[in-house]
């Protein structure tokens, strides 16, 4: 028989959370009203992002996923797209965050909302003056989730996802980020850290805390290295939908053949418009949810 668990980044994905670039970006006049003042490359051109968006989605239903929508909201921005970084999927419930951007305030409260309408269990929320976002997290075993600390997510935002966890026996790892280019650039634990399969992770070395690396080498993970020209376009950012079976923005060749040198399927989606321009790769753009657990006696 078989089991499910939201502790994990790479077991068979049954459940995704999603926002299509039509619900998030609304129009192109809130592209042009929005995309600057949240530090987007460009303004993504609204009619190409659509046709983007339901290519990538078309992923989740080629493969069986079974796909739940965030829907429209008049209080939050195009950055909603990204819908992995207000929220946290535990067995316990989901964690809902509290934004370190500005302009994304809004997002974890139009998520519970969503939520609350599915009657699905909110374990609790971080509270300002903490920050958490769910780029920031990511599962290294069950037992296991990884929190970087950076300008998005807080020190004080880290003590309340410890307390929330802790006592349910999840230990909590904290990586110490560098400032890289400062508090205005988007720069997440899972911009250098994606776990494709049990013992096999992308990651990005440069940019990555010694202590932390370490402890991926000692947990036994295998490291597939982004090389510095692919890490601008995402090559690190790498969304597992089962064990070493893995979705990425395309124009990362090299990534790419080192994935499928280590056993891995690759599949590609052209992302100028949904990732590319506001630095959101497949698993910003995804809050998994429900994973299948190898089967077991």
């Amino acid at each position: 028989m078989s089991k499910t668990t939201h502790h994990s980044e790479y077991l068979k994905l049954a459940s995704v959370y999603i926002k299509s670039a039509r619900e998030a970006f609304e129009s192109d006049n809130v592209l042009e009203n929005q995309w600057n003042e949240l530090n987007y490359l460009s303004k993504p051109d609204f009619n190409l992002a659509i046709k983007e968006y339901e290519i990538f989605e078309s992923i989740f239903i080629e493969n069986n996923i079974e796909i739940k929508r965030f829907p429209s909201n008049e209080n939050v921005k195009m950055d909603s797209i990204y819908c992995r970084d207000a929220s946290i999927a535990t067995d316990f419930g989901i964690i809902i965050c509290n934004m370190g951007k500005d302009g994304r305030i809004n997002e974890p409260k139009a998520q519970f909302e969503a939520y609350q309408k599915q009657n699905i269990t909110v374990l609790g929320e971080i509270q300002s003056p903490g920050t958490l976002e769910g780029g920031d997290v990511a599962w290294l075993d069950k037992k296991t989730l990884a929190v970087g600390h950076t300008y998005r997510t807080n020190e004080d935002g880290i003590q309340q996802l410890k307390g929330l966890l802790e006592p349910k026996g999840i230990q909590v790892v904290v990586a110490d980020l560098p400032h890289y280019r400062g508090k205005e650039d988007v720069f997440h634990l899972m911009s250098i850290l994606s776990p494709v399969d049990k013992n096999l992770a992308v990651i990005y070395s440069s940019l990555m805390p010694i202590k932390f690396r370490n402890e991926l080498l000692n947990r036994g993970f295998e490291l597939v290295e982004v090389p510095e020209e692919e890490f601008e376009s995402m090559g690190c950012n790498v969304l597992a939908i089962s064990p070493r079976n893995c979705v990425m923005v395309e124009g990362n060749p090299i990534t790419k053949s080192l994935l499928e040198e280590a056993g891995c399927n690759v599949t590609t989606y052209s992302g100028e418009e949904i990732s590319v321009k506001g630095g959101g790769g497949p698993t910003c753009l995804t809050r998994p949810l429900v994973r299948i657990d190898q089967i077991y006696t």
